[in-house]
């Protein structure tokens, strides 16, 4: 279809994003999931014709990661820049939560002019979407006490349950390779750990994308070494959505039987649910020996399954010998990035600009996020910009 027809059905269809901030996706109905798909589709779009996609005049984006980022970040600032929001870091240091100002005090002072916040927060399990969820009940008593002239939203930029940028990234990648969210049913997919050379890697990646491609009838395949386990609540969330989609879900503690006939494979690797339950008490608590002597057990324990290695034999393995690769990057690169890592150098070549274009979908999933939160009716919004046609360049 057209644009003007894409964005003509798109409000059609009935959504509950309007107002809601994007926290997890499995509190989002399928036709919310769909409503930022398609609407990142247009955008996308729209900016390849050159169109303007400026929606605001001015106001601010605020960017809260308080864990490392370069896709993320970037993303969140260019899906921001897109709308015509500026951005602006929030730099907990040299702010006055070091001094102990509140997060209720801190999320009202930051969004006098705010219309959105993004958080990462996913350090301490059990804490970022806590910590999220605090923000967002300041935000609304500072809205309800008309300190604020708007509520601005939250998008989730990952925390210690899910990474819903990223796994819709994933998804609408998805889409587009293989050509439709229908075409993925019946798709067997594996999420599998994989050896890195280092420690406390977050679990929301792996349980964003089992609780996420479940939805769609997709056959999951989560492989890690025993001793691996995620979340077990996410688990289990995933488990019932790909028996209510018509999919299946299954655990299997063999890296290279689970890579067998696989459409999709995502070698990722995480910290255990235990260690990091141990990990988010120790930083707690600021025990420096502890926390070193905790990541020697850990990387010991990781030295064992260095075998989980993504390889050229593991592909020849997969569907035809070449299912579709997926890494929410950056991947440790055995003998490039690391000695011995994730994945090897060759296989990762063979799959790199891939990654790329997985990548080049997240500012648009964020910028549709947005979009959702602030317009009740994205698709007259995305008519209305049509209409303008205002070019984004000459």
């Amino acid at each position: 279809m057209k644009l003007k027809e894409r964005a003509d059905y798109l409000s059609k269809i009935n959504s509950g994003l309007y107002g809601e901030d994007f926290l997890l996706t499995w509190e989002k109905s399928e036709s919310d999931l769909r409503v930022i798909l398609e609407v990142a589709a247009i955008l996308k779009e729209m900016r390849s014709a050159n169109i303007s996609t400026r929606l605001f005049d001015s106001g601010l984006a605020i960017s809260n990661f308080r864990d490392n980022s370069t896709r993320t970040r970037f993303s969140f600032a260019s899906a921001s820049n897109l709308l015509g929001l500026a951005v602006q870091d929030l730099d907990e240091e040299k702010s006055q939560i070091a001094h102990g100002e509140t997060v209720r005090e801190t999320a009202n002072m930051i969004s006098f002019m705010s219309d959105f916040i993004g958080i990462r927060d996913d350090i301490f399990l059990d804490e970022g979407h806590k910590y999220m969820l605090e923000v967002g009940a300041a935000l609304d008593e500072g809205f309800e006490k008309g300190v604020l002239p708007v509520r601005p939203g939250i998008v989730n930029l990952q925390c210690d349950k899910d990474h819903p940028t990223q796994s819709m990234a994933d998804l609408m990648h998805l889409t587009n390779v293989f050509g439709s969210l229908e075409a993925l049913r019946g798709k067997k997919i594996v999420m599998s750990w994989a050896y890195s050379p280092s420690y406390g890697k977050p679990l929301s990646v792996p349980q964003g994308i089992i609780s996420l491609m479940s939805r769609f009838g997709m056959n999951i395949e989560l492989a890690y070494p025993e001793g691996y386990e995620l979340i077990p609540e996410i688990v289990d969330i995933a488990a019932v959505n790909a028996r209510n989609s018509g999919g299946s879900f299954k655990i299997n503690h063999s890296m290279s039987d689970a890579m067998r006939d696989a459409d999709i494979v995502y070698p990722k690797s995480w910290a255990p649910f235990n260690i990091m339950k141990q990990r988010t008490q120790i930083l707690k608590s600021g025990d420096k020996a502890a926390l070193k002597e905790l990541e020697q057990v850990c990387l010991a324990n990781n030295a064992k399954f260095t075998d989980w290695e993504y390889n050229e034999d593991m592909m020849k393995s997969t569907r035809d010998g070449n299912a579709l690769y997926m890494h929410c990057l950056p991947a440790d690169i055995s003998g490039i990035s690391c000695r011995q890592g994730e994945v090897s150098a060759a296989a990762f070549e063979h799959h790199r600009i891939q990654t790329y274009h997985e990548a080049g979908y997240k500012p648009y999933i964020i910028a549709a996020m947005m979009l959702t939160n602030r317009f009740e009716n994205p698709g007259e919004i995305l008519n209305e910009l049509l209409i303008r046609n205002r070019k984004r360049v000459g």
